[in-house]
């Protein structure tokens, strides 16, 4: 009964978010210069921590058998451009300020952070105006990657109880975290204005043990198809329609696997898989309704004629129709966001996050839904949270929960504006309140939110995603058939779905 409601509100959660995110009556530029800001002193900058190195150990499940050994990337063709120095800030007050009283450090873990990159800019210049405001208060960050690996680290700083007081998270992570009590609740944080202002079926996403509210919610991300419109044109070949089939999408993935005349290989499509992402599964649950990881009542469903048949069509990209890199089901995210950028390949499926990046490299892309299969219309996604690790001391979680606040809010976005090193702004994705509003590129998301299936928030989705990942790489590779496969995990899939 517990998931069908999750369910429904969720149905609720994407339509709220459409009305919600619609674009202000007058859009805002994509690459406007930051506002200048008047002179002051310079903001401190915040301290990058050293990402974790080690990971816990756990239980693995069977390996994969081994890919094919990865084509070479080929070099960027574009040096990045020099970050340029941040702007100077000065106080603002507002939410921005932590009535906290707490004097000391922060130390927030941020997911896909790499200093210079499209996640870290952002976060950079959020914190900075934040110390501005609370000139007591240091702010480190630690980046961790989108992988299996990266949640592992953070698992294993949030278990340790050191290091990390905030984290920034996808919501199929806090179940589990809620489960072993690793983080902090924040109904007593939340404002009369916080409740007015986040859309009230987000906020339900993070409602788990006790019914609390166990994070504060920053983003909806669905995935979507960016494509490369300069691989389409160097092949001759035409953009599809939005509203593109299977059959469309496979066409104009063969049209644009090519040679090029220097000998260099271009390929249709990428994408990266890994146990800790969900990045391709869209393009193969799209079969039909059922073919979802976890039924209505609660058991494995990916064991069933409609997603063997499902999962052969999407591997039959790489053994039939050709039109994948020889190392797909095993390749490193960058290499998959790198072959898009450098024009190896025509076609990827991602989050919302790249699109500031692309656009940062200046690529000439579009970004599309996924086709439809059979009539349906799918993309899958999470909900993108700012989570407070537990804390004693009063002061220090008060500061930590007035900064989940403000680096969720529409200030945040007012003192990160469309700019220089932050082409969309402080905001990757539809924000999780209303007062929100994205820009251009990331508005083509908005469409796809009715039709985004969200993770599970089951507390042994880490485990389940581990024990289909290798039989899902191996159906790739060719090495098993998707029945067999499926049905070898059933009954361990069946186990950690109901967490017996």
């Amino acid at each position: 009964m517990k998931r069908s409601m999750i369910v429904i509100g969720l149905f609720v959660l994407v339509f709220a978010l459409v009305i919600a995110c619609a674009p202000a009556p007058t859009p805002v530029p994509t690459a406007a210069p930051p506002t200048k800001a008047p002179a002051a002193t310079a903001a401190p900058v915040a301290t990058v921590a050293p990402v974790a190195t080690t990971a816990p150990a756990a239980t693995q499940p069977p390996a994969a058998t081994k890919a094919p050994e990865p084509t070479k990337a080929v070099a960027a063709t574009t040096a990045p451009t020099a970050v340029p120095p941040a702007p100077a800030r000065t106080a603002k007050g507002g939410i921005r300020k932590s009535t906290s009283g707490y004097k000391g450090t922060l130390n927030l873990w941020v997911l896909g952070y790499t200093p210079g990159n499209a996640f870290a800019n952002p976060f950079d210049n959020a914190v900075a105006q934040f110390m501005v405001d609370n000139p007591d208060i240091k702010i480190d960050i630690t980046g961790y990657p989108p992988n299996d690996e990266g949640f592992a680290k953070l698992t294993a700083a949030l278990q340790s109880g050191q290091g990390i007081d905030l984290l920034r998270m996808a919501s199929d992570r806090l179940p589990q975290y809620v489960a072993e009590d690793l983080v902090e609740p924040i109904d007593t944080y939340l404002t009369a204005d916080d409740k007015a202002d986040i859309l009230p079926n987000v906020l339900d996403v993070t409602r788990l043990k006790d019914g609390k509210a166990w994070s504060w919610p920053l983003w909806v991300v669905p995935m979507g198809i960016y494509v490369n419109k300069d691989v389409f044109a160097e092949a001759k070949v035409d953009l599809p329609p939005q509203n593109w089939t299977w059959e469309q999408f496979v066409d104009v993935a063969k049209k644009t696997t090519f040679k090029r005349a220097n000998g260099e290989q271009v390929y249709g499509f990428s994408g990266f898989i890994d146990p800790g992402v969900v990045n391709t599964w869209g393009l193969w649950m799209s079969e039909d309704p059922s073919v979802r990881p976890v039924t209505k009542d609660g058991k494995f469903g990916f064991n069933t004629p409609a997603a063997y048949k499902a999962l052969q069509r999407f591997a039959d990209l790489a053994l039939v129709n050709k039109v994948t890199p020889p190392d797909f089901g095993s390749q490193k995210d960058a290499d998959v966001k790198g072959g898009f950028t450098n024009k190896q390949y025509a076609m990827i499926v991602d989050a919302t996050g790249p699109a500031a990046q692309f656009v940062a490299a200046k690529v000439n892309f579009e970004i599309y839904p996924h086709p439809t299969v059979n009539g349906n219309k799918l993309t899958v996604g999470a909900v993108g949270l700012i989570g407070v690790a537990k804390i004693r001391d009063n002061a220090k979680r008060q500061a930590a929960m007035d900064l989940g606040r403000y680096l969720t809010s529409s200030e945040v976005q007012a003192d990160v504006p469309p700019g220089s090193n932050v082409p969309t702004g402080f905001y990757l994705a539809p924000g999780a309140r209303k007062s929100v509003k994205i820009v251009a590129p990331l508005d083509k998301f908005i469409p796809m939110l009715p039709d985004m299936w969200v993770t599970p928030l089951i507390v042994n989705w880490a485990p389940f995603t581990r024990l289909v990942h290798p039989e899902y790489q191996n159906i790739i590779f060719g090495k098993v058939k998707p029945e067999d496969s499926m049905k070898k995990i059933a009954p361990e899939a069946d186990k950690l779905i109901s967490g017996k």
